[in-house]
């Protein structure tokens, strides 16, 4: 197993009655360019069927202050309950898909899927990026790259959740390359 994950809170629905949110920790980049992502959800999840039929979907990276709210919606399932009203989180609407954006979350990735890979549990959704917001609060305010300590982010590994934002070095550093 690969840890600690990435931790997204991904949205789905294409109108405010079918919105909904699912926690996941198998989500990452596939390529730069094109801007590709992917996510790994089970077919028998409610969101699995709301991309299925729609074809896309918001990454939303939580911060620490999400925690609980990332954790309901990885155990708590949108059959039975609405997350966005629950969890007073704010949707928001989203320039190029019909899945919402989660307000609070420092990042946000619109997606539209591009292919469906069924690979055991889970299945893959392959997808283009087409959209990156992230709250101006968390960039470095002289290179516009994301704070990851500001911004708070958190991981999962092994059950449990983690607070991100220590550097350690940078691209390069072990052969003393010059950043850009």
């Amino acid at each position: 197993m690969l840890y600690p994950a990435p931790l997204a809170l991904v949205s789905c629905g294409d109108r405010p009655e079918n919105h909904n949110l699912i926690t996941i920790a198998w989500a990452g980049t596939i390529c730069s360019e094109p801007p590709m992502a992917y996510i790994s959800v089970r077919p028998s999840r409610h969101s699995y069927a709301l991309i299925k039929k729609n074809g896309e979907f918001v990454i939303n990276l939580p911060n620490a202050k999400l925690a609980f709210a990332t954790d309901y919606c990885g155990v708590k399932s949108g059959r039975e309950v609405n997350k966005f009203s629950h969890l007073k989180l704010t949707p928001l609407k989203a320039e190029h898909v019909s899945a919402p954006l989660v307000g609070e979350c420092p990042i946000n990735i619109e997606c539209q899927v591009t292919e469906i890979k069924p690979l055991g549990s889970h299945d893959m959704f392959l997808a283009k990026v087409l959209g990156i917001y992230a709250d101006k609060k968390y960039l470095d305010k002289k290179t516009g790259a994301l704070d990851l300590k500001a911004a708070d982010l958190i991981c999962y590994s092994h059950g449990k959740y983690y607070a991100l934002g220590k550097q350690l070095g940078h691209f390069g550093y072990s052969i003393k390359k010059k950043r850009r």
